[in-house]
């Protein structure tokens, strides 16, 4: 789906709005969509969407979720060793991920399994690296969507570096950058923050505040809401709410098309929660209770847009009947691809590490040659 890119604007004042205050103590967060389905009007952000890309929307969040199930179930079964699920997230990484164009370039951490789909990256290309049979398994340039990152905060430098080249290049495309509440601590995230600002990059800074950086709930890491640190920096900052899925859209291609027009960074902070574990290692009944996570599935992303969607007689029984065996269909493909991953070549470790050869790296190839080779001898 392809959402128009001038669907996102700025409207007249209205009577009507949301992004009140959600409790006391709470800032404004930009909201167009309410957790029961009821479209209200922001009087900063606006987006106007035909039932199709409605429906899109909604199709997006749906098979990016089956996918993050079957994901976490393959590795529960020890088909992968590693899977970080974005339960809950689905809003904030559609929303988002479908607000960039073509010539955008995305630098991910390693969570946004929607992004990816977004961008075209097939889902089963992104299991690879959790299987460890690859270092990432698709192109970044084909689909201008990066590698997952797995060091923290690192991606918010590289994103700027590239932003940075994309205005002297004179190009009017802009680069967004993917982080945590937990990455915003990080000294590479304030750094890529101070570059941004001074040299002006067309970058955006999308925050995905999920409450807990593993074990560490967000007041831990600030005493103000993350997107306030902006104004430190010289750039805006905006709190969205994550779990809305047209108030990210509209908010992140707006910060886009800011950054694309010359008016330098943005931080959006996408207001959500992590429904899951931090990764399938972590278990997260150690650190938070069970009401909290029962408060957050009231606020549903996909509930929330189904709820609407049937209120408006947007799409029928059969529409999402449909998209049930499509769902059924992606994970049926993603078990068969991931169990018939053929094991990488032992050797291909030592390849891509430096482009022209290195002493050491051929002294270690020589060594595990003849350390697998031992093996032979041994079974004669």
């Amino acid at each position: 789906m392809t959402v128009d890119s001038t669907a996102a604007r700025k409207p007249r004042r209205s009577s009507k709005r949301a992004g009140a205050k959600k409790a006391a103590g709470e800032s404004e967060l930009v909201q167009l969509l309410t957790p029961e389905g009821e479209r209200v009007e922001h009087p900063d952000y606006s987006i106007d969407l035909s039932p199709e890309e409605l429906r899109g929307l909604y199709r997006d969040m749906v098979l990016t979720r089956r996918f993050d199930a079957e994901a976490t179930t393959l590795q529960r079964q020890g088909e992968l060793g590693l899977w970080a699920s974005l339960l809950g997230q689905e809003a904030a990484q559609i929303g988002s991920g479908r607000a960039t164009r073509d010539d955008d370039y995305v630098f991910p951490t390693y969570r946004e399994h929607g992004v990816a789909w977004c961008r075209g990256v097939d889902p089963t290309n992104l299991l690879g690296m959790f299987r460890g049979v690859n270092h990432g398994g698709w192109d970044p340039n084909e689909n201008n969507f990066h590698l997952y990152t797995i060091v923290i905060g690192s991606q918010a430098l590289h994103a700027t570096g590239y932003a940075m080249g994309v205005a002297k290049d004179g190009a009017d495309s802009a680069v967004i950058a993917y982080f945590g509440d937990g990455a915003s601590s990080q000294g590479d995230v304030a750094e890529a923050f101070t570059f941004a600002a001074v040299y002006n990059a067309p970058v955006v800074f999308f925050c995905q505040n999920n409450q807990w950086a593993i074990s560490e709930p967000t007041e831990r890491q600030t005493r103000v809401p993350l997107y306030q640190r902006a104004q430190g920096y010289g750039f805006p900052g905006v709190r969205v709410d994550g779990n809305d899925v047209l108030a990210v859209l509209a908010v992140t291609k707006a910060a886009l098309d800011r950054a694309r027009t010359g008016e330098g960074p943005m931080l959006v902070e996408a207001f959500t929660y992590r429904m899951g574990a931090h990764t399938t290692s972590d278990d997260p009944t150690r650190y938070r209770r069970d009401e909290e996570r029962e408060l957050w599935e009231a606020k549903d992303p996909i509930l929330r847009l189904r709820a609407h969607l049937e209120k408006q007689g947007l799409a029928d029984e059969a529409f999402f009947a449909s998209l049930e065996t499509e769902s059924d269909a992606l994970a049926k493909r993603v078990r068969d691809t991931v169990r018939s991953m053929p094991d990488p070549d032992h050797m291909a470790m030592f390849e891509h590490t430096y482009a022209d050869g290195h002493t050491l790296v051929d002294e270690e190839r020589a060594q595990f040659v003849a350390y697998q080779a031992s093996f032979a001898e041994e079974s004669k």
